[in-house]
């Protein structure tokens, strides 16, 4: 057979040569790609959060070998490990200090609530509400299996070492040489897409140190107080609920409730005054990590709107789990971010387009 009877004669069944039906072709091609882009990350949903948390947590130790390269004119490599033997060493010492209070605390923590709940329930009673103790005892357990999700939630990220330790190896290995992935990822980009890639990045880099150092200044000072107010008054397990309200200080909107909550709870199993005095406490911590620590450090920077991260916390714990919780504002900040890199750019280019036509 020759070749000539091989060549086509004719257009194939999946050629396209109308300009408006292949431009239409390529819109479908688009949202086809990113509807299967949006599958691929949910389907490898816990792997990409692992990896966003070995960043978030390589932002934290950029963080202090920034800080401690301000003092000490010594490599990256010995100021990140300086920065990881002390965060050892102060939860060794929290352990050895506090561990068996807290541990002993705990173990009664949960009695002590429910018996708040029956005597609220009592009281609503001797009020003229209709409400059986019964069905509070199974509300009770209902939010001690279900809302507990942050219960959970909090034991999962507690116990799940090989997440953890995942986690830390991650950022561990990003934080000592950023530069070595960021030029990976670069190489695989045209080349006049590099330059804009580095700013993006830097940008998305600095916003990441600020939030998380507000965090963990929230958390480190709303704990502390937490735990020196009721200590002061005599508030039972006065150490637990300060470590409560600093571990879930790190889920703002959510957490702060939810430890609120605790404390007048074990507040009023003191008396009224005791659960006045919580309630004091608690107004006040959150006003001053709210309205002072957090604005001066976070909010001023990646401008997210409270709102905004509320949803988002929703949409990733339900999607991701504790850790889509967790990590729900930084994700939305790094995403504000490259919106923004992208409208500048876009902004950019019809300046240009203008300028050139006139």
């Amino acid at each position: 057979m020759s070749n000539e009877s091989l060549e086509p004669q004719s257009p194939g069944p999946v050629e396209i040569h109308d300009p408006r039906l292949q431009r239409e072709a390529q819109k479908a091609a688009i949202w086809i790609g990113m509807a299967l882009l949006a599958g691929l990350v949910v389907y490898f949903s816990q792997p990409l959060m692992v990896i966003f948390g070995g960043i978030v947590f390589a932002a934290m130790l950029d963080g202090g070998a920034r800080l401690l390269g301000r003092v000490l004119p010594i490599g990256r490599g010995l100021r990140i490990a300086i920065v990881m033997v002390l965060a050892l060493l102060f939860l060794i010492w929290t352990a050895y200090s506090a561990g068996n209070q807290i541990a002993a605390q705990a173990a009664v923590f949960p009695a002590l609530v429910e018996a708040q709940i029956q005597r609220a329930a009592g009281w609503l009673q001797a009020h003229g509400f209709e409400i059986e103790v019964p069905s509070i005892s199974a509300i009770v357990q209902q939010v001690a299996s279900g809302a507990g999700q942050v219960g959970r939630a909090l034991g999962g990220l507690l116990g799940g070492l090989t997440t953890a330790f995942l986690i830390v190896v991650l950022g561990i290995y990003i934080a000592l040489e950023p530069r070595l992935y960021e030029r990976g990822i670069a190489w695989m980009l045209p080349v006049e897409e590099r330059p804009y890639l580095a700013e993006t990045v830097n940008r998305m880099a600095f916003a990441l140190r600020r939030l998380l150092a507000g965090r963990l200044l929230g958390m480190f000072i709303e704990g502390f107080a937490t735990w020196l107010a009721l200590w002061a008054y005599g508030v039972p397990m006065a150490a637990l609920l300060g470590l409560l309200t600093g571990l879930l200080a790190f889920l703002p909107n959510i957490g702060a409730p939810i430890s609120g909550a605790l404390i007048v709870l074990v507040g009023f199993s003191g008396g009224v005054d005791m659960g006045l005095f919580c309630i004091a406490v608690y107004v006040v911590v959150q006003v001053v990590d709210s309205y002072v620590i957090i604005p001066m450090v976070a909010k001023e920077t990646v401008d997210l709107a409270p709102a905004l991260v509320l949803g988002a916390q929703l949409v990733f714990g339900v999607m991701f789990g504790i850790l889509g919780l967790a990590l729900a504002d930084p994700i939305v900040a790094m995403i504000k971010i490259m919106l923004e890199r992208r409208s500048e750019r876009s902004q950019d280019e019809f300046t240009d387009a203008n300028e050139s036509a006139a």
